[in-house]
């Protein structure tokens, strides 16, 4: 532990250590960093601690740190594979004088020619006879130690052939050449190595640092995906509650026109039902006086029945212009309408996401390769490149401070000398006229834009910033926690931690987009114009989800913004 109480760092990639390993001396490095870094010494056989500088030969055992709390599953995927040395680099020589079960070598004899066990190799340390033999680390090719020509040990370095000879071979092959002794070329050669292995240590520290930004990036591209499913679901939830909605006022508008007709129809047929009746009372009258003998009862009742019955109900017809098929066409119509609309967008939107690609990959180049950074994307330049990344957003009357009041279906809001008597919530800020925005911005990348009136700061922050009090923490743009621009009339200030920097004075912009690259670590300031004029930059490593966030002066409204949006 450091004296500030945290975990000390991997001395190879400086990040917080991941299945910790303590090597012979004491140092503490990653797992996978100190095998990467261990690797590279194989073909050597000795290996040092890139911190006291220790060696160790053979290669020491790596064991993960017991207890392990805190390491990553194994099972992870994310997890760089076990890596081994390449297939030429191992070795495992066995030692010669062992009988039965042999034992592995831990040194060879230039004079011997013999590999020899920690038991075996006893007498060469202890007896004076072998007091002139030579003895190396066992690394395995022996043969490659002797002169094949003499079957000498090899102890000289011949450097007109660059190669390692005997000393029978100055007598003859490599005669009147420039020769060392193997010591002398190894200090020398040891001075480039210590070069290199500086540079790759470098280099090393450089893929960690990509390691760990790509695996970052991965996590921040999943969870974009699982917000853009979650949002993609209850969207098509809202349009399915929507189509049932519209689908009742069709059943209802149906269903009304029914009973109307069905009530006219109605009180046709019981008036025709009546008219019926009272005809057939008056045919039975007619019957009655045909049939009478009587005729003078015939003759008093003849002018009644003699006139002709008036009709009561006029003759119905069924309208042939009237059908319930006009509604069924209709329907068809917004079912053809809603898929068209459908395929068109999704058309455009596939598009859009086949020609983005998700990586770029970039050819490193020369001895210290290149690491592709996010400048090595296609950056928006004009208004129409920015557009492409344009945010929906509202203001969260929840953050509102007392004196702010929000119209425009959310996005407006006006300072009003009265107090507004808005119900207390933990999220509202009490003591700055601030107030934030609904929707949580993380991924990639955002874009708005917002008119304003009088001294306001625009910015962006975590949700975890503070809401109560009139301090630093709860001030956009003075804290750790929130990053923002301050705008008035003579100009322009960058606001973040607690640090403000005063800007080259420009021309007063009315309308400022705001631009965030959340996985490039920046969001940026522009007056909005047709070349954007970039007013700031900040360049910071997001670790939540941000949200936009206004102080606001007189006014601020967040401009509705299309890809053919209106003239600015």
């Amino acid at each position: 532990m450091t004296d500030s109480g945290f975990p000390e760092p991997c001395p190879l990639c400086m990040d917080t250590l991941r299945d910790p390993v303590t090597i012979p001396c004491g140092d503490t490095y990653c797992l996978e960093c100190i095998k990467i870094y261990w690797d590279q010494y194989d073909h050597v056989g000795v290996y040092n601690c890139a911190s006291c500088r220790a060696t160790f030969t053979p290669r020491p055992v790596l064991r993960r740190n017991l207890p392990n709390v805190g390491s990553p599953d194994p099972r992870d995927p994310q997890r760089l594979p076990e890596l081994t040395p390449f297939p030429y680099l191992q070795h495992d020589s066995l030692c010669d004088f062992c009988t039965g079960r042999r034992n592995r070598a831990v040194k060879s004899c230039l004079v011997c020619l013999a590999y020899y066990c920690e038991m075996h190799i006893k007498p060469h340390y202890e007896s004076a006879t072998f007091k002139r033999h030579k003895l190396v680390d066992e690394t395995g090719h022996l043969d490659r130690k002797i002169c094949p020509q003499h079957e000498k040990g090899l102890e000289l370095f011949c450097r007109s052939d660059q190669m390692c000879i005997c000393v029978l071979c100055t007598v003859r092959e490599h005669r009147s050449h420039n020769i060392v002794s193997a010591e002398e070329e190894r200090a020398e050669k040891q001075k480039v190595l210590v070069v290199t292995q500086s540079d790759v240590l470098h280099i090393i520290q450089e893929r960690m640092k990509e390691l760990q930004e790509l695996r970052h990036n991965v996590d921040v591209l999943k969870g974009n995906a699982h917000r853009a499913q979650g949002d993609s679901d209850k969207l098509f939830a809202e349009m399915l509650q929507s189509v049932e909605r519209w689908h009742a006022e069709v059943s209802q508008l149906i269903q009304a026109n029914l009973h109307t007709s069905m009530a006219q129809a109605q009180g046709y047929v019981e008036r025709l039902e009546q008219e019926i009746m009272e005809l057939q009372r008056r045919d039975s009258e007619l019957r009655q006086i045909l049939e009478t003998e009587d005729n003078i009862h015939f003759l008093q009742n003849f002018p009644t029945l003699s006139v002709p019955p008036e009709p009561m109900v006029p003759k119905v017809l069924i309208n042939p212009e009237f059908s319930f098929s006009e509604i069924t066409k209709t329907v068809t119509d917004m079912k053809e309408h809603l898929d068209d609309i459908c395929k068109k967008e999704l058309g455009t939107i596939s598009k859009t996401v086949s020609d983005t690609p998700v990586y770029v990959l970039i050819p490193r180049s020369g001895g210290r390769l290149k690491a592709p950074t996010r400048a090595d994307f296609q950056q928006p330049k004009h208004r129409a490149d920015f557009l492409r990344y344009s945010s929906s957003l509202t203001f969260d009357q929840n953050t509102a401070y007392k004196e702010l009041v929000l119209s425009d279906s959310g996005r407006k809001v006006v300072r009003k000398k009265t107090v507004q008597f808005y119900p207390a919530h933990p999220d509202r800020f009490d003591g700055f006229c601030q107030i934030l925005c609904n929707e949580p911005l993380s991924g990639f990348r955002h874009y708005w834009e917002v008119e304003w009136t009088g001294e306001f700061s625009i910015g962006v922050a975590y949700k975890s910033i503070s809401r109560k009090g009139k301090n630093s923490n709860s001030l956009l743009g003075y804290n750790e926690k929130s990053w923002s621009l301050l705008c008035s009339d003579s100009g322009y200030s960058a606001w973040h931690n607690k640090m403000d920097k005063d800007l080259l004075e420009g021309v007063r912009a009315t309308r400022i987009g705001v631009y965030l690259d959340y996985a490039g670590n920046s969001v940026s300031f522009y007056a909005v114009a047709e070349s954007m004029e970039l007013i700031h930059r900040f360049q910071a490593k997001f670790s939540e989800a941000l949200y936009a966030g206004f102080g606001v002066g007189s006014s601020v409204s967040i401009c509705s913004l299309e890809k053919n949006t209106r003239p600015y």
